[in-house]
């Protein structure tokens, strides 16, 4: 990290010649809670040390001027002026800058360099990691004095309103909110999260992509989500309590199966258990049962395969040459499906033999090799002072 810190830094004084507010902005990934936070449920996410690394500072005209390092691309924009670029990657900042606007902030212009080694397109939220970074950034560059649910609320509506794609919370929460060595639960409802200790020295979690972009993912997304309302409809008439597959238990489902049409059934089945998963692998991690944790991780990847249909055989593979490996206690699709990655508990000593093994399995099966990333749990978006010094993550 603190050498994504130095180049980022250097170019930015080369660029604007003078010192930047650096700021590290994390990636994401999900232990377990797939397709639960549209249901209003629980998911499991924690920051990674996969980042982005933005550098900063203010300038008195009111124009913004990104620099993409990692596309060696700028974008200029005026406050008063924003607009959509064809581009796409300034669309993620402007919107943000449009979000603070809207709430009142005083901002002057900005300039901007960033990049970082967060796989893009492969599920980890490289974009909630520029809308939380520059949001967070922008926060202490400009003393704007917003707290943290403020930061994670306008970096969703960000990409909901001026990128127009229309994500839940979880990616933009655990951006800000991260912990070291923690994974945090949070309820997409009521948006109270609590911390759950991940402190195994021992283990890693590795994400391993298929290189298959989630082309299905946004249409098949819709079709999941009205096939959930639609059993909540015909739940709630039963029980008027029930405004979301959140209040729905398996006693209800099992005592109104002939009500529901067979596929609405299995939609609803697996979200309802993919919430109480969740709080099975907390009450594990407390436990430090991790075996444990393993297993939820293969009934919920079982679910979002058979049930929710979600998967893919790309994904499939992986999974299934992941669980052949010695040392892997468990290994699930992560996000929305259709492609995108894998995400698995192993042992540290057998990360080598999964390397190489799924590596060779997938290959051999789809003629490509899979991208494989070993993951570090680190807190949320942080200021980093210079290069060379530790990160200081802000309360």
């Amino acid at each position: 990290m603190q050498e994504l810190i130095k180049v980022i830094s250097e170019r930015y004084r080369k660029q604007f010649d003078q010192s930047p507010l650096l700021v590290v902005s994390p990636g994401r990934v999900n232990l377990i809670g797939e397709h639960t936070d549209y249901n209003e449920g629980f998911v499991l996410p924690a920051a990674t040390d996969k980042a982005v690394v933005f550098a900063l500072g203010a300038r008195p005209d009111g124009f913004c001027h990104f620099v993409s390092h990692d596309f060696n691309q700028e974008f200029r924009c005026e406050l008063g002026e924003l607009h959509v670029s064809p581009v796409r990657w300034p669309n993620y900042l402007q919107g943000v800058i449009e979000q603070l606007l809207k709430q009142g902030s005083r901002l002057q212009g900005v300039n901007c360099v960033f990049g970082g080694d967060i796989p893009i397109g492969a599920g980890m939220s490289s974009s909630a990691a520029i809308e939380g970074g520059l949001a967070f950034g922008l926060n202490e560059l400009f003393g704007l004095g917003l707290d943290k649910l403020t930061l994670v609320k306008l970096a969703q509506k960000a990409e909901n309103e001026f990128v127009g794609v229309n994500c839940g919370i979880m990616d933009q929460f655990i951006n800000i909110h991260g912990l070291a060595k923690s994974v945090l639960k949070l309820d997409c409802r009521s948006l109270e999260f609590e911390y759950f200790p991940f402190e195994r020295d021992d283990l890693r979690i590795v994400v391993s992509d298929t290189l298959v972009r989630r082309e299905l993912a946004a249409s098949e997304y819709n079709v999941r989500r009205a096939q959930c309302e639609e059993a909540v409809a015909t739940i709630g008439r039963f029980y008027p309590g029930v405004k979301s597959l959140r209040d729905v238990s398996p006693d209800m489902l099992a005592a109104h199966a002939g009500d529901l049409e067979p596929v609405i059934l299995r939609r609803a089945d697996y979200v309802v258990r993919e919430n109480i998963r969740v709080g099975q692998a907390c009450e594990a991690l407390l436990e430090n049962d991790f075996r444990k944790v393993g297993e939820l991780m293969n009934a919920s990847h079982e679910g979002l395969r058979n049930d929710y249909e979600v998967s893919s055989a790309e994904l499939d593979i992986l999974v299934e040459e992941a669980r052949k490996v010695p040392g892997v206690m468990g290994s699930r699709m992560m996000g929305a499906g259709f492609g995108g990655c894998t995400i698995s508990l192993v042992e540290a000593g057998a990360v080598y033999a999964f390397r190489q093994d799924v590596g060779a399995g997938y290959e051999a099966a789809v003629g490509r090799e899979p991208k494989i990333y070993v993951i570090q749990i680190e807190a949320g978006a942080r200021l980093a002072e210079s290069p060379g010094k530790p990160d200081q993550s802000l309360e």
